[in-house]
């Protein structure tokens, strides 16, 4: 049976406390993982994100269906936090008006659709730079706004696979294995919201803004890391090495007596700490076919075979606090409910709960930044559909209650339903 953790209040930041990007106004057209996990992470440290939703469904994710409560997905409460949430139907002429009186009083854009969507919609940076030349406007795309394969679409998965990436992952003996979460999503949305707070910064030197780029492809292709730089030099295709990384044979998972641990113990000197002091096997730096880091790597199926047998013939806790005692960076290998219960987990408080509009609260995963003056805000649960429409219209725009309702009339939050 499954335990869920016990969820606290999240305690409220000082009053009065300075957040990093206070005053900044981001105008987010992003949907599914990428870009709004970007723009999270400029709201929870205290830029104003208003997030611009189709009035038919919204963004993709409010669909997903790994769980829900109060109507709302697991997928889109992970992703947007802290933002502002309207209904715009583009295709309607004035709801692009409104779309560009926003960009015209934003520092920042945030867009993730295909290839030619905002262009179509009079929204691209060609057309909007001139009303705003401050602006910092961040396309997201799967292969890039230019070239050959700007119009491909493109997802995680399909970039993890053509970039060499997923080729990393996996066991030797069997198929390419895509990360389970979407890893390159993520990172593309980490790498862009660095390439918006970089151009923030030349706009304070410069004094005006720019277009910047984000593509899943090259991200991807940058993560492959040393492996992929190995390759350039030496010509040699990286393989799979599923828990133990090539050279480094006593990384990986071991079986104690009663459950799984993982181990690292990536040089000489953690090596004859561990055979020397934990496993009382110092045959197994002595030897010549163990003794340097080339001999075991030779040799790795051999020394991963003797050490198999010793940890077998322990518990899982006292492997554990013989190695801890040691220095050994050893860890148990949970699963998420495991690890979301586990003491590291509630002695960093990276668990809460938030108040929601319809749920009466949802679980909240907080952001993995620490600041010592400018720490991320009070958390707000991700918007309903088109929650904050009215109050945007009235409040950052200024419009007045007749334009709303003539708008509201023409569509432009989208079609009333009889």
């Amino acid at each position: 049976m499954s335990t869920k953790p016990q969820l606290p209040e999240r305690p409220l930041r000082a009053a009065g406390r300075p957040t990093a990007l206070d005053g900044l106004l981001v105008v987010d057209f992003t949907r599914v993982v990428a870009g709004p996990a970007c723009t999270q992470t400029l709201a929870d440290f205290g830029a104003r994100v208003v997030k611009i939703e189709n009035p038919d469904g919204g963004d993709d994710t409010r669909a997903y269906e790994h769980a829900e409560i109060g109507g709302e997905s697991a997928a889109f409460l992970s992703l947007n936090r802290n933002k502002t949430g309207i209904a715009l139907d583009l295709v309607v002429p004035e709801a692009r008006e409104i779309a560009l009186d926003l960009i015209r009083k934003a520092d920042v854009v945030v867009e993730n659709f295909s290839s030619g969507v905002m262009k179509k919609f009079g929204l691209d940076y060609e057309a909007v730079a001139p009303l705003n030349p401050r602006l910092v406007y961040c396309s997201i795309s799967a292969y890039g706004r230019t070239g050959p394969f700007a119009s491909r679409p493109g997802f995680d998965p399909i970039t993890q696979a053509e970039s060499g990436f997923m080729s990393l992952n996996g066991f030797a003996d069997g198929p390419a294995v895509r990360t389970g979460p979407p890893i390159v999503d993520m990172a593309t949305g980490m790498s862009a919201c660095n390439a918006i707070l970089l151009a923030l910064l030349a706009r304070d030197r410069l004094g005006r803004g720019q277009h910047v780029e984000v593509a899943l492809f090259d991200v991807a292709m940058g993560m492959t890391g040393f492996y992929g730089m190995a390759y350039l030099i030496n010509g040699e295709n990286p393989g799979r090495f599923g828990n133990s990384p090539n050279g480094s044979p006593t990384v990986g998972v071991y079986e104690a007596s009663d459950g799984p641990l993982y181990m690292a113990c990536a040089n000489d000197r953690l090596y004859r700490r561990l055979v020397v002091e934990v496993m009382n096997r110092p045959d197994l730096i002595n030897e010549p076919q163990f003794a340097t880091r080339k001999a075991r790597s030779e040799n790795k199926e051999l020394l991963r075979a003797a050490i198999a047998e010793v940890f077998a013939g322990d518990t899982l806790e006292n492997w554990m606090a013989k190695m801890k005692l040691a220095n050994i960076p050893v860890g148990y290998l949970r699963t998420v409910e495991e690890g979301f219960n586990a003491p590291e987990a509630r002695e960093r408080a990276r668990l809460s709960r938030i108040p929601h509009r319809t749920a009466e609260w949802v679980p909240n995963i907080e952001p993995p930044i620490s600041m010592s003056v400018t720490a991320a805000i009070d958390p707000v649960a991700a918007p309903l559909l088109g929650e904050h429409t009215e109050g945007v219209m009235r409040e950052t725009l200024g419009y007045d209650e007749k334009r709303i309702a003539i708008l509201t009339e023409k569509g432009v939050f989208g079609r009333r339903r009889p």
